[in-house]
């Protein structure tokens, strides 16, 4: 499938066209072709975004990474980026987006995007951190405040209760 056909599909899934959308298409079709993959029926494929932006879904549906099955994680850090893992060949890859160019129009720019050399779209790079862990199932508990059922990685003891995130008390000092 071409490009243009991926992020049609994309766009289908998404809502509408954007430039946004073409950054995760990119990305995702270059990965493919980076890592030797194609579309993850399990965990095979991880996708580790640090943004949460709209160019997630093109890689949720070209790449089949998602947040249910746990090889979607986001990363929060406000960039363009993504890291990509095979988890079957140990394979990495790190696509940073470049500053565009300025151009007239949203199509123009999505085009760029979508056309243009891999190396004027993205820094190529490896991830800083290892491969990880596939996602884990953990036991629910009751917060003993608000009653909630909670996973319990997500639990803190507060006053020698059990109790989730929304109910618990930040302390900070600094």
């Amino acid at each position: 499938m071409d490009i243009h056909s991926s992020f049609d599909i994309s766009a289908e899934f998404h809502g509408h066209t954007c430039p946004g959308l073409a950054i995760g298409v990119r990305a995702a079709v270059e990965a493919q072709k980076l890592l030797g993959i194609d579309h993850s029926a399990d965990e095979e494929i991880v996708c580790v975004t640090e943004n949460d932006a709209c160019g997630v879904d093109g890689i949720q549906v070209l790449l089949g990474c998602s947040a249910g099955k746990g090889n979607l994680i986001f990363r929060i850090r406000g960039k363009q980026a993504f890291s990509f893992f095979n988890r079957i060949s140990g394979a990495a890859v790190r696509l940073v987006l470049k500053p565009l160019p300025k151009m007239e129009s949203r199509e123009a720019k999505q085009n760029y995007i979508l056309e243009a050399p891999l190396d004027e779209v993205f820094e190529i790079k490896k991830p800083s951190y290892p491969l990880p862990e596939k996602a884990r199932l953990f036991s629910s508990v009751d917060c003993e405040r608000c009653g909630e059922s909670t996973a319990e990685p997500y639990l803190r003891l507060e006053n020698g209760k059990k109790v989730c995130l929304d109910c618990f008390t930040d302390y900070f000092r600094v």
